[in-house]
């Protein structure tokens, strides 16, 4: 069984807001299972929960610490973010693995005067305007060219109508610019936040710091991924702030103060998915250290997912082992499933790939929300995958997925960190299966080339090639 743990990765954010990784961003072979697998894996800190402790750090009424925060591009651009609005964030010595901790003072006034480059990430372009609204000054905020066609109207609109002053020029999207004035109002406000719960969560994690609260209301039909809301309401809760929920779809947020603490980020468990999923398509098994018993990551659904096409799943330890048996490689049939993820859409790719190696056909629905995303993921999987072989076609709210023989070929990324691992886990099984931009998996996991490498390397040749900071058993 190889362990594999890295020290931190070669990568620092620069002021146009690009990640400079120590691998190769050009196109990338996904390497073919030549055996089965027996694997364990320790991941780098969850970003959902890294950049949510973050911001309430940044808000809280003294000094924090993170500890095993996830280092990447999202973190990355959320720290540069902060400390342009005046939030000191020092890098302390740290024993998670995956480079340092954080210790996060918060400024006596936050101060505006500055520009936000948001890249791709949608907890910075949605977290940040309400926090920016109480800084003092104009604050502007960008992205990447793909991050402009995410959905923005509604955080802007809610800002609009709490008393912020923001200038869109109509676009209801990136970029925008507001002018804080060092406080918010706050009261009643209503939002229609169907097409991400990032909506919800970023006013949640600033309405302490209004000077009436927040009783925010949820208008739409459908609110997508309530683990990440429930995920913000408990960070609120484990820094004095308690949240409460009169009725579904509405929540009260008193004028609190937000303590500085000292907390540890759980593993990412969303980017666990491609390699649990690895054990179906290449047989055996693989296992991911620190999984937690209690927790509100859209990850944890992994446990009972995975069974439903064909996984064994148990726990060893504080290890959750996903066992595929024979795998796709070995001649299993995966049973297709329908299934509603309408719990964490993020897991959607990762399902996907898998699915459209199964032996019948699936359903995965309760994901429309998708097409918001970095790219519309629900025709990039439909494209990529028909691309090679595949029958994939669109539903309203989710992907129909027949079982088709693949072939290899080009598998766009789309600039989707998300879409590049379900690239790869096809790759597990089809050879000649050629990722474009590998490297966009430095958004959440920049070891994620690395890693995969050595899921699929010949033990003993591990042995021999890595790194003294790789353990092997």
């Amino acid at each position: 069984m190889l362990v594999s743990k890295y020290s931190e990765p070669e990568f620092s954010p620069y002021d146009d807001g690009t990640l400079v990784t120590g691998g190769d961003p050009g196109p990338w072979q996904a390497p073919v299972a030549e055996r089965e697998l027996a694997a364990s894996v320790r991941l780098p800190g969850s970003k959902s929960l890294t950049n949510r402790e973050l911001v309430l750090s940044a808000l809280a009424s003294g000094p924090s610490l993170l500890r095993a925060p996830l280092h990447s591009r999202d973190t990355a651009l959320m720290i540069e973010a902060l400390r342009s609005l005046g939030t000191e964030i020092d890098d302390v010595p740290g024993e998670g693995g995956y480079g340092s901790d954080l210790r996060i003072t918060p400024a006596d006034e936050l101060m505006g005067g500055t520009s936000i480059e948001c890249g791709l990430a949608g907890t910075v372009m949605r977290f940040l305007p309400p926090l920016a609204a109480l800084a003092l000054g104009p604050v502007a905020f960008d992205g990447d060219e793909s991050a402009r066609r995410r959905p923005m109207r509604t955080t802007i609109e809610a800002l609009r109508d709490l008393g912020v002053d923001v200038n869109d020029d109509g676009r209801g999207a990136l970029p925008f610019s507001l002018y804080g004035t060092g406080t918010v109002e706050g009261g009643e406000l209503s939002i229609d936040a169907s097409a991400s719960s990032q909506f919800v969560s970023g006013l949640l994690l600033a309405a302490p710091r209004f000077t009436r609260g927040l009783t925010l209301r949820h208008t739409g039909e459908t609110l997508p991924s309530m683990p990440h809301m429930e995920m913000t309401i408990a960070t609120l809760a484990a820094r004095g702030v308690v949240v409460e929920s009169p009725e579904p779809g509405v929540w009260v947020v008193p004028a609190a103060e937000i303590r500085g603490i000292e907390v540890d980020i759980e593993p990412d468990l969303s980017n666990a998915a491609p390699f649990l999923v690895a054990a179906l398509v290449a047989g055996g098994t693989v296992s991911v250290g620190g999984w937690p018993w209690q927790t509100t990551q859209v990850g944890a659904h992994l446990e009972t997912l995975l069974p439903l096409i064909g996984a064994t799943a148990t726990r060893n330890g504080d290890a959750l082992v996903i066992d595929g048996g024979a795998g796709v490689r070995g001649g299993a049939q995966l049973p297709g499933a329908d299934i509603d993820l309408s719990i964490g859409g993020e897991l959607a790719p990762a399902i996907v790939a898998l699915a459209a190696l199964a032996s019948t056909p699936s359903r995965i629905t309760g994901i429309g929300h998708l097409r918001g995303h970095e790219t519309d993921r629900l025709a990039a999987l439909a494209a990529e995958i028909n691309g090679l072989g595949g029958d994939v076609t669109e539903l309203d709210d989710g992907l129909a997925i027949t079982p088709r023989p693949l072939h290899g070929g080009e598998w766009k990324s789309y600039e989707d960190h998300r879409m590049a691992t379900a690239g790869a886990i096809v790759g597990l099984a089809v050879e000649g299966v050629v990722v474009d931009d590998i490297a966009t998996t430095a958004k959440t996991l920049p070891q994620f080339p690395q890693l995969w490498a050595d899921l699929v390397r010949d033990p003993d040749e591990v042995i021999m090639t890595i790194t003294t900071d790789t353990i092997v058993l």
